[in-house]
């Protein structure tokens, strides 16, 4: 199995983890601006400590930055705070599942921005899992009836809405320019230069953002700190995930790895289904068949 693949997985699966204690955070002690620090405060030193382990243990050298890494990197970076910071915004808002659902454009939008920046075309099998893909998702995130009562209008235009395209877009840019970045680094295996340009932009993130509160929101940084119970969890997977992306951003074409993250809501219906004994709709059955659907399509198409 193309290690690309596995990489994908695993970081839907730690995506799935880590956006349930970012959401607990959220509605429970911190600001918006506070959860979102919290992700990249508590994942920077992980992945640090993941980089230089790696180092001792392969005992290669730092890859060498190029004029255009920065450039992909910085972007990247800003551009992923940005839509993370979106999509804690839509946890409380009451049009959650149509934000989420506009979040979920990244996967277009990777294949769109991806085409312009790098160059880089899918397939047709592949554009045709897209399709499917966005198809359960639409499904998946049906509102509940209490919000189907809104009508179309007011359902998709809304503050939860904008907020939810936003960060469909944020984050389809941060994952085409984490793609670009590690293609642009010089030296080292795909593992390396994942974990470098990961610690390039986790170290962004921290400082910016713990700048913003320390001006705006001072008191946010004691909140942070003193939440490290969850925050710590939060911060490990928060590192796992995102060096299991940036792996897979380093072998494979963005849209590929986004196309084939979308299983993380698979993930989130099994949870709801089998753990929390949630009873499932005739949509979300089918919206989680569609997804499914879609990521049989990719992987099969990925093997040799």
């Amino acid at each position: 199995m193309p290690v690309w693949i596995i990489a994908t997985i695993l970081a839907a699966f730690f995506q799935n983890l880590r956006f349930l204690l970012q959401r607990h955070l959220k509605v429970t002690t911190l600001s918006t601006m506070g959860a979102t620090w919290a992700r990249f405060a508590f994942s920077m030193p992980l992945a640090a400590g993941a980089l230089a382990l790696w180092l001792g243990v392969t005992g290669q050298a730092l890859p060498s930055p190029t004029p255009a890494f920065w450039g992909y990197a910085l972007t990247g970076a800003i551009g992923q705070m940005l839509a993370t910071a979106c999509v804690v915004t839509l946890f409380g808002r009451r049009n959650f599942a149509v934000g989420v659902t506009l979040a979920k454009t990244d996967v277009i939008l990777s294949a769109l921005i991806g085409l312009v920046l790098l160059g880089e075309a899918v397939s047709l099998p592949v554009a045709l899992a897209i399709v499917v893909g966005f198809a359960g998702v639409m499904l998946l995130s049906d509102p509940p009836r209490g919000d189907v009562a809104l009508g179309l209008r007011a359902r998709l235009f809304n503050a939860a809405s904008g907020y939810g395209l936003l960060s469909g877009l944020l984050f389809g840019l941060s994952a085409v320019c984490y793609r670009g970045a590690t293609l642009s680094l010089e030296g080292g295996d795909d593992l390396l230069r994942a974990a470098t340009a990961l610690v390039v932009a986790t170290f962004v993130q921290t400082l910016t953002l713990g700048l913003w509160l320390a001006w705006r929101e001072a008191g946010q940084i004691g909140r942070v700190l003193a939440s490290w119970r969850v925050s710590g969890p939060m911060g490990l997977t928060s590192m796992l995930g995102s060096l299991a992306w940036f792996t897979a951003f380093a072998l494979q074409t963005a849209a590929y790895v986004k196309a084939l993250g979308q299983i993380e809501l698979v993930f989130t219906f099994l949870v709801s289904a089998f753990w929390l004994g949630e009873r499932s709709s005739a949509k979300e059955i089918a919206g989680a068949l569609l997804l499914v659907v879609s990521v049989l399509i990719i992987f099969l198409g990925a093997l040799p």
